[in-house]
């Protein structure tokens, strides 16, 4: 049964880690969350670890840079794991072919910095789709232009039988009051037409193994004192429940209407999502804090 919190001190005893999700959850896209800023800031000075888990197709370095500039002050987190970081350790290490057909805005080209963990890392080669060995989507081309725009290029590269590597598994985000489309959606669609997609951020493994390496240095902590945080119930909640690990649902993100969300969830309504959606985090809460 979820337990439904007002705040997150009232269970944060229990645990020495936290895994929290970045977009819906402590942003919107455009700002922080004050209240879930003050809330990690607490745990934080109260000896807990916190590990921002976020599926932006980007490398930590330049999602750090993408906080500061949007204010999220650094003692609010202590390391980052991004599906970007999982999804180029395997781009490099040769999973979609070395000549590669690039599905993304111009400021996700980060994706393909050089990456020294890998030994002896493949050399990458953005080609047009009729020379690619494999895609690498990080995003559409336009976020709020409809998926279903690519189904030729994605017809085309099937027919070729290229595996497309998924570096953002979310479907939609929520950009202030503007719901965009990642790269998730585009994966999926390609599922759908008979490709084969790679997936390597929430709710697959990949990003969790990161993830425990990315905690090792800071702490030996088990798995049943870390708590995952997101307002994903197919990403953040699911990823959560694949690993075993607690998990605090945030209802007033992406499903804010489906929960009834004002400051708190309205329970009735929480109960029939949840049983719909087959998930059972652990707590719910309306908004970090």
């Amino acid at each position: 049964m979820t337990r439904i919190i007002e705040h997150l001190s009232q269970i944060s005893e229990r645990y020495d880690a936290l895994f929290v999700d970045l977009w819906g959850c402590l942003h919107d896209g455009h700002a922080p969350f004050p209240e879930a800023v003050a809330a990690l800031q607490e745990y934080r000075a109260g000896g807990g670890i916190v590990v921002l888990l976020t599926n932006a197709p980007r490398h930590r370095q330049s999602v750090a840079r993408q906080l500061a500039r949007m204010g999220v002050p650094e003692d609010c987190w202590d390391t980052i794991t991004t599906s970007g970081d999982s999804a180029r350790a395997a781009m490099y290490q040769g999973a979609v072919g070395a000549k590669v057909f690039f599905i993304g805005q111009p400021r996700d080209q980060s994706f393909f910095d050089p990456l020294k963990i890998v030994t002896d890392p493949v050399e990458i080669t953005q080609v047009p789709l009729d020379q690619a060995e494999g895609i690498v989507c990080t995003g559409p081309y336009d976020p709020m232009a409809e998926p279903a725009q690519l189904r030729p290029q994605l017809l085309y590269a099937k027919q070729k039988g290229l595996k497309l590597l998924c570096a953002n598994p979310d479907v939609v985000v929520d950009r202030g009051d503007t719901r965009e489309f990642c790269a998730g959606a585009i994966a999926a669609l390609y599922n759908e037409m008979g490709g084969e997609s790679l997936y390597f951020g929430k709710p697959h493994p990949p990003i969790y193994d990161l993830a425990r390496r990315r905690l090792a240095p800071l702490g030996d902590v088990p798995d049943e004192r870390i708590l995952c945080i997101g307002d994903g119930l197919h990403t953040d909640i699911r990823g959560a429940m694949g690993e075993n690990l607690d998990s605090l649902f945030i209802t007033g993100g992406l499903f804010a209407e489906e929960t009834r969300t004002r400051r708190q969830p309205d329970p009735a309504a929480l109960d029939a999502l949840l049983k719909r959606e087959q998930a059972a985090p652990s707590y719910a809460i309306g908004f970090l804090r």
